[in-house]
């Protein structure tokens, strides 16, 4: 390879300072030097054939006050979906010990809040310290946060928080209106200070050009620390919500995101997310074989829906898989 992919060393040392020429020059590599290049990368820094579980779960539906163009549990959207109040502890641990019968080993929870109000928090960490005491890793993604409230999920014993950039700083205005991305950036900022590990990542088929996918790329390489967790995601596209008649995305160009991440990050956890249930088993190994080493399981992932156990099971038989401990 003559493209800069050759020396697996130096592509998996972390790095920070990324411009949009370097991360260009890798997402529009050769796709076999790419997707080499990045399988190398996971040999040198994650186990191969390995793949971590998570399972999510919506313990808030519905009602959101954002805009965001691709969610379903938006308020200014009518996809039919009705909101709820959040679940009670019982329900949530009930969900939690079935995702960790069937091998999960991170659960996932998810409310749909523009933020996290101070009297909701006492619940939620009451929840993330029922789902520690199963022996699961925990994440939460609450939408924005106030001073103070990071801390107080930290104390609960959470693991993750999870809060995506999305897409790029030039697209996001055209995606969704009512909160900034520097908000976003913001929320971030207190998940750090506060010693919680960061799942940070995007969505990808939005309409975005390949520019605005790469520039993702490069706004999440150069947070500092990278985030322990990049969760990548293909657009599922809703009925109903202004990118509900989005034209699907190219799997190729999927591929390539997956490979870039896993090369800018290279110690991070690359999560091959939403959309799986529109994908071949030929494009999920593919990513795999780019790099990816998590997915979600269970049939719904908040409120669209996911590949059965007995289609992961067979994916993974085939791919000569196994689930992480």
């Amino acid at each position: 390879m003559d493209n800069g992919l050759s020396d697996i060393d130096r592509l998996s040392r972390p790095r920070r300072g990324w411009t949009p020429a370097e991360a260009g020059a890798i997402y529009r590599a050769p796709f076999s030097d790419l997707v080499f290049a990045a399988q190398g990368v996971h040999r040198r820094k994650h186990r191969a054939n390995s793949v971590q579980k998570s399972q999510l779960l919506s313990i808030k539906t519905g009602g959101c006050a954002e805009d965001c163009g691709y969610c379903s549990q938006s308020a200014f959207h009518e996809t039919g979906l009705k909101a709820s109040k959040l679940m009670p502890l019982d329900a949530v641990m009930t969900a939690a010990a079935a995702a960790k019968d069937g091998g999960a080993t991170r659960f996932c929870m998810g409310a749909a809040w523009r933020s996290l109000k101070d009297r909701d928090v006492d619940a939620v960490c009451a929840m993330v310290e029922g789902v520690k005491s199963l022996g699961l890793e925990t994440c939460v993604t609450l939408g924005m946060l106030e001073d103070g409230q990071a801390e107080r999920l930290k104390s609960a014993g959470l693991d993750y928080y999870n809060h995506n950039l999305d897409t790029s700083r030039e697209y996001y205005g055209d995606v969704i209106t009512t909160r900034t991305y520097e908000d976003r950036l913001d929320t971030l900022s207190k998940v750090r200070s506060a010693g919680i590990h960061v799942c940070c990542g995007g969505i990808i088929g939005m309409g975005e050009g390949e520019a605005d996918r790469i520039g993702l790329l490069v706004e999440l390489a150069n947070l500092d620390p990278h985030p322990e967790s990049v969760p990548i995601n293909r657009l599922v596209a809703v009925p109903g919500t202004p990118l509900g008649n989005a034209e699907p995305l190219d799997g190729i160009d999927f591929v390539r995101t997956i490979a870039a991440a896993r090369i800018m990050m290279p110690d991070s956890v690359v999560r091959l997310s939403a959309g799986r249930e529109t994908m071949s088993r030929e494009l999920q190994a593919l990513c795999f074989l780019a790099g990816a080493g998590s997915i979600f399981v269970g049939e719904e992932l908040l409120t669209t829906p996911n590949p059965d156990r007995d289609a992961d099971f067979d994916m993974f038989e085939a791919l000569g898989l196994e689930a992480a401990e």
